[in-house]
């Protein structure tokens, strides 16, 4: 079943079109990564299947019964919160606060799944360590965590390796493939890194500013785009 329909779809950003005419879905269990340079809109896309912003032409729409609140997103890091002044364990738990809807404070389900995400990612040691003194690796487990509370069904990452160094950087893709392949979480990720996103993802979102290309990696790799920025030949 799709998780996520495109139909025709396309953005505008300060009222310049950035994305056009895009078609994709993405299906339960699909590892899908959308590449391409800076400006080709991966971002606006991202805000818009979050449903964060509008598209200014066609249709994007949820199938499966899945709801924008099941739907987990860890956001790219940024100094507020690095800084956020809160536990690991609070921060995991905040993860739940969709699911709590108008209840307040939370219940003894919803702290078993945060302490369950948390030995699912390996921080149960980090628990009552402060958000702001984690290393980068350690804070995208923790965001990861938190966003595993929201969901079981689908994940949302904005390029969730920049910043850390190469070890942690694969420790977390491997966390990801895990996730993935033995959980069958389905996963939308923007990443910088081509390589890595064909050497993880089963599908490529590549964006260009003279179209894009959706499909297999294994396509993806023999396409003409993919050979050119993955080094190889330019012809089909």
């Amino acid at each position: 079943m799709s998780y996520i329909i495109c139909k025709d779809v396309a953005f505008a950003y300060e009222n310049q079109i950035v994305v056009s005419g895009l078609s994709f879905q993405v299906d339960a269990g699909d590892y899908l990564c959308i590449i391409g340079e800076n400006g080709t809109g991966k971002t606006t896309l991202m805000k818009g299947l979050l449903g964060l912003k509008k598209p200014y032409r066609g249709t994007i729409v949820t199938g499966d019964g899945l709801k924008s609140a099941e739907i987990g997103y860890v956001p790219q890091q940024d100094a507020v919160q690095r800084d956020f002044p809160a536990s690991v364990y609070e921060v995991v738990l905040s993860g739940c606060l969709n699911s709590r809807g108008m209840k307040p404070g939370f219940g003894a389900e919803e702290k078993k799944r945060a302490l369950g995400n948390m030995e699912l990612l390996n921080i149960s040691g980090l628990k009552n360590k402060s958000f702001q003194d984690l290393s980068g690796g350690q804070r995208q487990r923790v965001l990861l965590a938190r966003s595993l509370c929201a969901t079981k069904r689908l994940l949302l990452l904005d390029e969730p390796v920049t910043g850390l160094d190469p070890v942690a950087a694969e420790e977390f893709y491997g966390v990801l493939d895990a996730l993935n392949g033995k959980h069958r979480i389905t996963i939308i990720m923007i990443s910088h890194d081509i390589r890595e996103a064909v050497e993880h993802a089963d599908h490529i979102l590549h964006l260009s500013h003279g179209g894009y290309y959706f499909g297999t990696t294994q396509d993806y790799e023999k396409s003409s785009l993919g050979k050119k920025f993955l080094g190889g030949l330019t012809d089909a």
